[in-house]
């Protein structure tokens, strides 16, 4: 039998819709590629409209602008995604006492309040069709505390408490919900943090991912977007069916201390 002109099997999230939120860049633009390439319709939801709509267009997907530290602007995102990638987020380090009030509440709006509320929106439509798969890309950092991150560790462990809330409520509806706790990952937000610690301890870049970055880690480099991306994508997967409520740790051995 000539194999060479067999049919390619259909691509495995064809069919589907993925909504993935700071889809313009870094892990998130990473996993709006990922699950454009598995067969799904992505909308590329970012702040940056620019960037969402080059993306967007590349690989076939729909862009939604969007502040998502502005209830208003969130209520407004589509609500038929079958798949919720739940991926923006941002950074602000300063000792806690010090940590502008300001900046808290727009982390935990944009961080927690936001995946709040696109899950609340998209549930229905999910539980209509007894298929829905939550990713929440998490951190190590919703497993583990570090000074001066009070903000961002506080979302990242409020984000776990809400995916596993989702996955508890879902089940009966053939719907799952995982964090993806990632280590360091090789994106824009981390650059720049490379580059303010570099400059805060007066040493290289490359000494400021080998000494502070990665001190914990046993596997001594940072993940890239794309690694986090295929993860996502297989806990959409059959295979994946039967996960749910789980924190993934993809930290280089961080948490195995």
């Amino acid at each position: 039998m000539d194999t060479t002109s067999a049919a390619a099997p259909a691509a495995p999230l064809a069919g589907r819709t993925a909504l993935v939120t700071g889809a313009a860049s870094g892990i998130g633009r990473a996993c709006a590629e990922a699950f454009a390439a598995a067969g799904a319709r992505v909308y590329v939801v970012d702040l940056a409209a620019g960037p969402a709509q080059e993306l967007a267009e590349r690989i076939g997907g729909v862009a939604a602008v969007a502040d998502l530290s502005d209830p208003r602007a969130v209520e407004d995102l589509p609500d038929d995604a079958d798949i919720v990638v739940n991926n923006a987020g941002l950074q602000h380090v300063a000792p806690l006492h010090e940590f502008p009030t300001e900046r808290f509440t727009q982390i935990q709006r944009v961080m927690v309040e936001a995946p709040f509320r696109i899950i609340r929106r998209t549930l229905p439509h999910m539980y209509g069709r007894e298929w829905g798969r939550i990713v929440n890309i998490s951190s190590v950092h919703g497993l583990r505390a570090s000074a001066f991150k009070s903000a961002y560790v506080t979302a990242k462990h409020a984000l776990e408490g809400l995916s596993k809330t989702a996955a508890l409520e879902g089940a009966p509806y053939g719907v799952t919900s995982n964090c993806i706790n990632p280590g360091y990952v090789r994106t824009p937000l981390v650059e720049r943090q490379i580059a303010a610690q570099a400059l805060a301890h007066g040493i290289r870049e490359d000494e400021v991912v080998e000494q502070i970055m990665l001190d914990r880690t046993a596997v001594k480099r940072l993940i890239e977007p794309e690694e986090v991306a295929q993860l996502a994508v297989w806990l959409c997967s059959p295979s994946a069916s039967y996960i749910t409520g789980a924190s993934l740790p993809v930290d280089g051995g961080w948490t195995a201390h």
